[in-house]
């Protein structure tokens, strides 16, 4: 198995364990996603970031959750891509649909992780099937994980 996994953190929001999002994400492509060759780059950045991004990139006003860019030129067997999930989307969301940031966070980067797979949203039927194994990934990964754990906490002084 040949994989390349990098995670960065451009925002200020919350404090993130990315070493636990590194395991999180490793378990989910090795054992949920079975994928052996992987070159994956995930951006944890702000809303000011991620508008910058959609409406540069996909000339989308506003910022949005998740983005994702395929750099796998047609090899469908290997991963090759960024993921850019923004964090002040991820608190709006969990408010919004009663969960946490850190379930949201986890589900910006199974989302774009099934984008790179071949997975589709743009049109009715293919968003069903997309959200349904997102959900069905993200449940999975709840089971295995402590989501709480990636919020990293500060230590009190000695």
């Amino acid at each position: 198995m040949s994989g390349t996994l990098s995670l960065s953190n451009h925002q200020r929001a919350r404090r993130i364990d990315l070493r636990q999002l590194r395991w999180l994400l490793r378990d989910l492509l090795r054992d949920l996603l079975h994928a052996e060759d992987y070159d994956l780059s995930f951006h944890i950045v702000s809303a000011r970031e991620m508008t910058r991004l959609n409406e540069t990139h996909l000339r989308h006003a506003g910022s949005t959750d998740v983005i994702t860019f395929d750099y796998s030129e047609g090899k469908s067997e290997v991963l090759a891509g960024e993921i850019f999930m923004c964090l002040e989307e991820a608190l709006i969301q969990a408010a919004r649909f009663h969960t946490t940031w850190q379930s949201e966070l986890v589900r910006y980067a199974v989302h774009g992780l099934l984008h790179l797979r071949g997975y589709d949203d743009t049109r009715p039927v293919a968003r069903r099937q997309m959200k349904r194994e997102e959900n069905r990934l993200l449940k999975e990964l709840n089971r295995r994980f402590n989501l709480s754990k990636l919020e990293r906490k500060t230590r009190l002084p000695a």
